[in-house]
């Protein structure tokens, strides 16, 4: 059977005029702006257990930055495991709380060069709606996806404890709607956490993501 892709489905738009972007520094995604270190641990609290992300700002400098911002502010606690497709990728990072979906779904970075670093099992990439769009997604691969390499999914990082954790995370739902039977992504984005835990209870969830000391 052919998998497909792990890329964010939906059209991305701009933020809406009216959003109130001073309530919180989630709210700002310009201001997320910090460049981050050569190197830096992500440790990942989630309903399966825990897992340690490894992040080299040389493999794809925009996407570590972005990554880095993104655990700093908080944008992946309490963050739905959407679409997990055994032996191929997990995939994540639609906020639960709609306006902060509203005012990210804009907010899209550059794509990094392809380095020597490629989609093997247990690294972390940022899924992308096509060239330059990347946002907040990303996936943990599951195996050996090298022929991702040349299509702008590029690793930023490698997860380097808990992998068998990573592996638990249930996929009994398998690809998204329309293609399969898990979570719409634009119902997702409009309507967060209260959509995915009332449609689809058996989710995994990242409870908490913080950058290790």
């Amino acid at each position: 059977m052919r998998l497909a892709l792990p890329i964010a489905l939906t059209l991305l738009v701009a933020p809406a005029a009216h959003a109130d972007t001073t309530a919180s520094p989630l709210l700002s995604p310009a201001q997320a702006t910090a460049t981050a270190p050569a190197t830096y641990k992500v440790k990942f609290t989630t309903t399966k257990g825990d897992f340690v992300v490894e992040v080299h700002r040389d493999w794809s400098p925009l996407g570590a930055d972005r990554f880095y911002n993104l655990v700093k502010l908080g944008y992946y606690n309490d963050v739905a495991f959407f679409r997990v497709i055994k032996g191929f990728m997990v995939q994540f990072g639609i906020n639960g709380d709609p306006a902060v979906n509203r005012v990210w779904r804009g907010a899209t970075f550059k794509d990094d060069p392809s380095t020597k670093h490629s989609n093997t099992k247990g690294t972390i990439t940022f899924a992308t709606a096509g060239p330059n769009m990347r946002t907040t997604q990303v996936f943990i691969n599951y195996g050996n996806n090298g022929r991702l390499d040349s299509m702008g999914f590029t690793p930023f990082g490698k997860v380097v404890s808990g992998m068998s954790v990573v592996e638990k995370i249930d996929g009994v739902y398998g690809e998204g709607a329309p293609s399969g039977n898990g979570p719409e992504q634009e119902a997702t984005q409009r309507q967060g956490n209260t959509y995915l835990k009332a449609q689809f209870p058996k989710l995994d969830y990242v409870k908490k993501a913080t950058i290790e000391p």
